[in-house]
């Protein structure tokens, strides 16, 4: 009798164990996946009932608020979310709606703060006595007039434009095209889903993988100073045609210049120095140098981890490593091969080479405020990776800043007196003689002390990087210094 009775109690005891151990599961453990998963709308529901925070441009532009709306169905009052801006920032702030049950963007990432579930103790205590629900407002780091300068600059054409501070990681400007306008997604739904062109509802500035073309020397000619093996004076060979891995590799335009200085293969983007550079330096060390600038793994930006690709080299839809066999390490050095980037990771490059070697965390969300004005969260500079030695960062400087003053970046010059740094990229896609490329321009202003970074990409576009992208940058870097950048 004893002994049934202890095995029953046994059973009782890892049954009970059972029960706190899935209920743990979800209460504790697994609570911020439960919480985030797409298929809950719990948050979304809950949000219909309470009006979430604003979030704001930099200079206080409104991006997304609430407003109350009777339900035709039961009369009820609602809250739904309103986006003034219409398709301009809606890449990067996203969307958040009952009816979908979906969120995206900064609604989804900020959304503990807007549905002002993450509040501190004073303003708890305030709802609390209060009575009143409401969220906290979301500041973010961009800035409405570098935001129109880059749409204005792409024109209606498929690309993206990233601006980044690079003394703190601001992310001064995030801009695709085409878009979305996320009032009208919310009030038509899959019908306006299927106005909208292919990929439209993705951010072609975090989600799409490029090829970077010749942007990507940037990284070839970082690992190369940073290895001690090469100067800006060092001599590359740098002739038409060399072949590597069985395949001849063509200078632009048939170009033969011979015996190079590393600086003039920069300046002039020259294929066989490059190819050279990168084959000498062998897989490992350029994956090295990769991966000091942030590639192979997920840059740390506040959106949804889900909307950030990892940039790299990819086969078969999975990164490897610059030393596989699978990769044409010459065709590799020149941003060309297997490699596909996002216009975020270039901007961070091109910001690590402008600050000093010092590749600082980007964000989106400069502090975030409860209705009474009081800051719940701050955001402040962090360093991300060191992704240069200095002196190689003012070897970089130096020689892009050249490569706007004499090489084929010169339409991206200010013609003010404020000197620009830079590089274009013409990256092939699949036949070369129908001449449609992806073209690109990653550049920083002023040489002597960059305030501002800038990564351009114009999507199947004729033409040259110099030509399309370059002036496009010089825009965005004008309206960035004028806005302050760099303060």
């Amino acid at each position: 009798m004893n002994s049934s009775i202890r095995n029953l109690f046994v059973v009782f005891v890892l049954l009970f164990g059972v029960l706190v151990a899935f209920t743990s599961r979800w209460t504790v453990f697994e609570d911020k996946d439960l919480r985030t998963n797409s298929l809950n709308n719990r948050d979304v529901i809950r949000a219909s009932r309470v009006p979430r925070g604003k979030i704001l441009a930099a200079d206080g532009t409104v991006l997304a608020r609430s407003r109350s709306v009777k339900s035709r169905d039961t009369g009820n009052r609602y809250y739904q979310r309103v986006y003034p801006q219409g398709s301009l920032y809606a890449a990067t702030v996203g969307f958040s709606d009952q009816s979908l049950g979906q969120q995206a963007g900064l609604e989804k990432s900020q959304n503990e703060f807007l549905s002002g579930k993450a509040v501190k103790l004073a303003t708890a205590v305030d709802r609390l006595i209060q009575g009143d629900q409401r969220g906290d407002d979301v500041r973010t780091t961009l800035q409405p007039s570098v935001m129109k300068a880059a749409v204005q600059g792409l024109n209606g054409r498929a690309g993206s434009v990233v601006a980044l501070e690079p003394s703190t990681g601001k992310v001064l400007a995030m801009v695709t095209v085409p878009s979305f306008d996320p009032d009208k997604l919310i009030a038509d739904g899959d019908t306006y889903r299927k106005t909208l062109k292919n990929g439209a509802l993705l951010s072609r500035a975090t989600q799409f993988p490029y090829v970077p073309g010749s942007t990507f020397k940037v990284v070839t000619t970082a690992a190369a100073l940073d290895s001690g093996r090469y100067t800006p004076d060092s001599i590359v060979d740098g002739s038409n045609n060399q072949v590597f891995s069985s395949v001849p590799l063509g200078n632009f335009g048939g170009e033969d210049p011979g015996q190079i200085t590393v600086r003039q293969a920069l300046v002039q983007s020259v294929n066989g120095a490059f190819g050279n550079i990168a084959v000498d330096l062998g897989g490992r060390r350029l994956q090295s140098a990769m991966e000091k600038f942030g590639f192979d793994q997920r840059p740390p930006l506040d959106l949804p981890e889900g909307e950030i690709r990892r940039s790299g080299i990819v086969r078969k839809d999975e990164l490897i490593p610059a030393y596989s066999k699978y990769v044409d390490l010459a065709r590799t050095g020149i941003g060309q091969d297997k490699l596909g980037v996002t216009p975020l990771q270039m901007a961070m490059v091109v910001s690590a080479v402008a600050n000093d070697g010092k590749l600082m965390k980007p964000h989106l969300v400069d502090r975030v405020t409860d209705p009474d004005g009081r800051v719940q969260e701050d955001v402040e500079p962090q360093l991300y990776k060191q992704s240069m030695k200095a002196s190689t960062a003012a070897s970089l400087r130096e020689m892009m800043g050249k490569v706007v003053d004499e090489g084929t970046g010169n339409l991206a010059n200010l013609g003010t007196g404020v000197t620009v740094g830079g590089k274009t990229g013409t990256a092939e896609l699949g036949n070369p003689a129908a001449g449609v490329n992806n073209l690109w321009f990653i550049g920083f202003a002023p040489v002597q002390n960059p305030k501002v970074a800038v990564a351009v990409i114009v999507e199947k576009s004729p033409g040259q990087g110099g030509q399309v992208a370059a002036p496009i940058a010089r825009s965005v870097i004008q309206a960035a210094l004028d806005a302050g950048a760099g303060r």
